[in-house]
């Protein structure tokens, strides 16, 4: 922050600490102070637009937040009014950039695609401020030992660490409505885009976090190097695999092969695991029985209670594979753990009643990276003999 803006807040705490000191019925010292307030804040709304950037969001407060998400409805994405009080993206300017979203839109949306996306509901999502986004990661344990009060305590061996960076794309989605529904007051412009926004987001991104090259996108689980060695001796950042015995199926071992799978993870990653499969599969072990003639597939009780397989919440996903010979359709783990999805900036739409009259379309763009962090959380079954 440079010292002109520090003072123009500076300035308006003063100001606005000047409306708690007026005495009940001085109507002229109140409305001197509005005048001076009101000087202030087009001042900084000017020194902003100078230096090509948005006005802070704290400090002076030019608009409310619902008054904010009110003009952008209403004006920008009904009427496609410009030159509204609305943060612009700088990248490439108002023309093409387009407009950031107001956070209540850009937090449904996010909402919304947490729904419907299967992994971004399980995985680790961190919000970042660059495409050059990197974190550290330990392998192994940090040696430690037990020594007396006085004893001398002897160097360990440092952890080893490594770096990952997950690839980031631009996704994309790019609604359109009449403008006779724009119009229209009784349609809920907001609403409508919000849900169009994030049913096309999370159809994209829920097949990259799974099988992404990592090319303008994520890379996905799936696209990780897997090996059937385990976690002692596989190098960083492969997957383990279990085979299942027979290509394209299970053979008459099923479930036996599923509790192998959930015993490769260890303990402190079963705590909070999901199996994630797509509904073909789920259908085959659905029909899964005990020796006694019991399911080990359980039904959630409610909405709100996923079902379960071997005690462990079950994630549908269409984008896994079908058993096919040597697929990796299964995986189960910590999520959490294993995978990363940074988020690098807010949403941004571009209003374009132009390309396909009489349709406006609504341009909407979002970076999203993802990749495995950690190898040893996430494991997978191979549906072939080895």
């Amino acid at each position: 922050m440079d010292g002109a803006a520090l003072d123009y807040e500076v300035k308006a705490d003063a100001l606005e600490a000047g409306f708690e000191a007026v005495e009940p019925g001085d109507d002229s010292r109140i409305v001197a102070l509005e005048g001076e307030l009101g000087a202030l804040r087009q001042l900084v709304e000017r020194q902003a637009r100078l230096a090509g950037r948005p006005a802070l969001a704290s400090g002076i407060k030019s608009a409310d937040d619902d008054g904010l998400r009110a003009r952008f409805v209403n004006g920008y994405l009904r009427q496609g009014a410009m030159g509204l009080e609305m943060k612009s993206v700088v990248g490439t300017g108002n023309a093409t950039g387009g407009y950031a979203i107001p956070k209540q839109i850009d937090e449904q949306i996010a909402a919304t695609m947490k729904l419907i996306s299967p992994i971004r509901a399980i995985a680790n999502v961190v919000q970042v401020g660059t495409s050059g986004y990197r974190k550290l990661v330990t392998t192994g344990s940090t040696p430690s030992g037990w020594v007396a009060e006085d004893a001398t305590r002897s160097l360990t061996d440092t952890p080893s660490f490594n770096e990952i960076a997950p690839p980031i794309g631009e996704l994309y989605a790019n609604p359109a409505a009449s403008q006779v529904m724009l119009d229209d007051l009784a349609f809920d412009v907001e609403a409508w885009l919000a849900d169009e926004i994030a049913q096309e987001f999370a159809r994209a991104e829920g097949a990259a976090f799974i099988s992404g090259n990592g090319t303008n996108r994520p890379k996905g689980f799936l696209a990780s190097p897997v090996a059937s060695t385990g976690d002692a001796v596989r190098a960083f950042g492969t997957l383990q695999y279990l085979a299942s015995g027979t290509s394209a199926g299970f053979g008459t071992t099923g479930p036996e092969k599923l509790v192998d799978l959930v015993q490769s993870l260890k303990a402190p990653y079963r705590q909070g695991a999901v199996f994630v499969m797509n509904s073909a599969t789920a259908g085959t072990i659905r029909k899964f029985k005990t020796t006694d003639g019991a399911f080990i597939w359980q039904p959630g009780l409610s909405q709100d209670r996923p079902d379960t397989l071997l005690g462990y919440p079950v994630i549908e996903a269409e984008d896994m594979p079908d058993l096919a010979a040597d697929s990796l359709s299964i995986a189960f783990g910590n999520f959490k753990a294993g995978y990363l999805i940074a988020d690098r900036r807010e949403t941004t739409i571009l209003r374009d009643p132009y390309s396909n009259k009489p349709y406006v379309q609504f341009y909407a763009t979002k970076r999203v990276g993802g990749m495995v962090m950690n190898s040893n959380a996430i494991k997978l079954m191979k549906f072939g003999t080895a």
